[in-house]
């Protein structure tokens, strides 16, 4: 349906593609000066960050219940758990976009009390081993190393403002039934143009909520990163093709990998996640999977599996989880190393991410 819209020009769907409003998840669609609200998702901007520690991987278990009590006391997750102690002096509250745009200026308060939290579903903090191959160009010698790898997006910020301008385009752009999700907004319009510069706010939003995490998890740990790895999807961008013609490249639920652009492909719980560099394919319009993907819905999973069945998957292979329903069983998800051995052309596999604790919502 999306592909036969009149403003595409490419489009691609990832190995880890399922259904969505909108495009669906795992789905790349290139446009001409348009943008898509429900294109690039609710959760603008959601993220993965991965920062890797100078520490030996028999740390994981020599300090086992310390590093479940950093995540329990230094996360948040939800509708309403937020810090007392909000970071708001940061760059990201003083942007423009934070006066200009009503809507926006609006959600400001909620953008201060949430800052530092991570949303519901399958957004986590994870402590565990990184395995980082050789010949990499982070500037980390090859070896394996203690790492904390979160996943989490904008936020009430980011869904109050895909919602808003969703309906803008729906009212402007007028679509048949089964096509209404793809509404767009024209870039050179008043309603395009506030809705991309509150769209890459609330991507940087996303961004500093991750720094807040990995900074209250690294002064616990008292330890200073070798790098962190991130990258982002839920989002468009401005991007050149290769015959010089700029398109709105909308990533939903995919990942940005242009030749030599670092980021992270996570499993579940229970599976490995891969650090990853792009190969700049121009037929996936440089792009990747955002993950694993939903094998079955939230609800199918919640009937199928057990909380039993779980915890001894959970202890068969050393994983201690905090929090986290039956929706998020690791059954629910697709065979990541099957989905990675799908893309082999579309990424190099640099290391990898293995979960050891586990930190969702309740």
């Amino acid at each position: 349906t999306a592909m036969r819209l009149p403003i595409v020009k490419a489009g691609a769907l990832m190995s880890d593609a399922h259904g969505g409003y909108g495009l669906p998840i795992g789905g790349v669609l290139a446009t001409e000066n348009k943008v898509i609200p429900y294109g690039v998702g609710v959760d603008i901007g959601c993220r993965m960050c991965l920062t890797v520690y100078p520490l030996e991987t028999n740390y994981l278990k020599q300090h086992h219940k310390m590093l479940q009590t950093m995540l329990k006391a230094n996360t948040k997750f939800g509708m309403k758990e937020v810090f007392d102690d909000p970071m708001t002096d940061l760059p990201i509250f003083a942007r423009n976009a934070f006066k200009e745009i009503k809507l926006v200026r609006d959600l400001k308060d909620k953008a201060y009390k949430q800052m530092g939290s991570s949303g519901g579903g399958n957004h986590f903090v994870e402590f565990g081993e990184v395995t980082l191959e050789k010949g990499n160009d982070l500037g980390v010698k090859a070896g394996k190393y203690v790492g904390i790898l979160s996943h989490s997006g904008s936020r009430g910020l980011g869904a109050n403002i895909a919602q808003y301008y969703t309906r803008v385009a729906m009212d402007t752009c007028r679509l048949p039934k089964g096509a209404k999700n793809l509404a767009w907004l024209d870039l050179d319009s008043e309603a395009g143009q506030e809705y991309w510069l509150a769209m890459n706010l609330a991507g940087d939003y996303a961004s500093a909520c991750h720094h807040d995490i990995h900074r209250r998890l690294g002064n616990a740990l008292g330890e200073h990163p070798l790098v962190v790895i991130e990258n982002h999807h839920n989002f468009a961008w401005k991007e050149k093709q290769a015959d010089g013609q700029e398109l709105i490249v909308h990533r939903k639920g995919a990942t940005p990998a242009q030749k030599g652009v670092y980021g992270i492909i996570p499993g579940s719980m229970l599976t490995p996640g891969f650090i990853v560099s792009g190969k700049g394919t121009e037929n996936s319009l440089n792009s990747a999977s955002h993950g694993a993907g939903r094998k079955f819905s939230r609800s199918f999973a919640k009937q199928s599996f057990t909380r039993s069945e779980l915890k001894k998957q959970l202890k068969d292979q050393g994983v201690h989880l905090i929090g986290a329903g039956m929706d998020e069983a690791p059954g629910a998800y697709k065979d990541i190393e099957e989905v990675m051995r799908y893309q082999k052309e579309l990424v190099h596999v640099e290391g990898k991410f293995i979960p050891k604790f586990v930190k969702m919502d309740k």
